[in-house]
């Protein structure tokens, strides 16, 4: 079949369920991702001969795109703020309005890292795909960050993901509902096993201070399902999701009164939140003490991070 042949096809068979420009955009990441051809090439090439191997590798992303399967997940990956991110059905497929809060980060650390000259620790929780502690490596190399979650597949992906882009993350298993604590050092050497004679300079210690904690943790309400799109709904993990109704500020609240505990001197505390409930998370903070509380928008106009401080 030739590349115009199966342009037409897959827009036929499509048609009904996506719009055009959606089309038009999951065809130009397959002939990427199996043929090897850019947008350009398509002009370029229209009669393109593609081969019976590289047709039915197209047909069976086709097939899945029918069953509102999302692209990232059948290419097996992304792209996010500049850097390719592994993606699965364990893990949530990064958004660009969290690209928005790692710039945000970084903005907000630069003026603070010219006062400090030991590095930052950092500590993302619910990392998923990694993609907020990784990005903020690569932009902060001298910097100790390490992640958390609670799912042993999204961590699988996550450590991947930091391999793929060259950076030193410490990943650790842990329940943050769970938790009275956030020190992974000791965590590191509990889940590692490390058998060697314990001395002053390397016993954990139980107040493990972090100049930044960053969390984009389950937000959206039962209630709100239906506003979600079936090809998130039927597929991403809906534990990195979805949140009872009746208490949609659980992991806020919880990681709020951690961060108290482990936030250092004027360390900072960055939330992505639930577009609806910014009023509520503000408040929520404004109560357990934290100060210099901003909420700010995202690129779609809708309250979607949160900055606060001790």
């Amino acid at each position: 079949m030739r590349l115009n042949q199966f342009k037409e096809y897959f827009k036929e068979q499509l048609s009904s369920i996506y719009p055009q420009t959606e089309i038009d955009t999951f065809f130009f990441y397959l002939i990427e991702e199996y043929l090897g051809l850019q947008r350009i090439d398509f002009t370029l090439q229209p009669n393109f001969e593609i081969t019976s191997e590289k047709e039915e590798l197209l047909n069976n992303a086709l097939d899945r795109l029918k069953k509102e399967e999302p692209i990232q997940y059948i290419i097996g990956h992304t792209e996010f703020y500049g850097l390719p991110f592994k993606v699965n059905q364990n893990t949530l497929i990064p958004r660009p309005e969290t690209e928005e809060l790692v710039e945000w980060i970084l903005f907000e650390t630069k003026d603070r890292r010219q006062e400090i000259e030991d590095e930052f620790n950092i500590l993302d929780i619910g990392t998923g795909t990694g993609c907020i502690p990784i990005s903020l490596k690569q932009h902060l190399p001298n910097d100790n960050v390490s992640a958390i979650d609670v799912s042993d597949e999204a961590l699988k992906v996550a450590k991947q993901n930091a391999e793929l882009n060259k950076t030193n993350i410490n990943f650790i298993f842990k329940d943050i509902l769970k938790a009275d604590n956030l020190n992974v050092i000791a965590n590191k050497m509990k889940q590692s096993h490390i058998n060697e004679e314990i001395t002053s300079s390397n016993i954990p210690r139980n107040d493990e201070k972090y100049d930044v904690i960053v969390s984009n943790p389950p937000y959206v309400r039962n209630l709100e399902k239906a506003e979600i799109k079936n090809n998130v709904l039927k597929n991403e993990p809906h534990l990195a999701l979805f949140v009872e109704d009746d208490n949609p500020l659980i992991f806020y609240i919880k990681i709020a009164d951690l961060a108290k505990k482990h936030l250092s001197k004027n360390g900072l505390l960055f939330f992505e939140i639930n577009q609806y409930l910014g009023a509520e998370t503000v408040t929520m903070l404004q109560e357990k003490g934290f100060t210099n509380i901003e909420l700010r928008k995202d690129l779609f106009g809708n309250d979607r991070m949160i900055k606060a401080s001790l």
